[in-house]
């Protein structure tokens, strides 16, 4: 694969990625994946 198609994909890929980001910030997912995210760490930790 060429350089510049292999920069293409890369960007492509990068920009792909932002955008379902932006769209599961944008429904509201941000605070379920935290909190899940917490728990899951206390209960590694043994706390929870």
């Amino acid at each position: 694969m060429s350089h510049r198609k292999k920069a293409a994909a890369q960007v492509t890929l990068l920009l792909a990625g932002a955008a379902m980001l932006c769209f599961g910030v944008w429904r509201g997912e941000a605070a379920t994946v935290l909190s899940k995210a917490i728990k899951l760490c206390l209960e590694c930790v043994g706390i929870g």
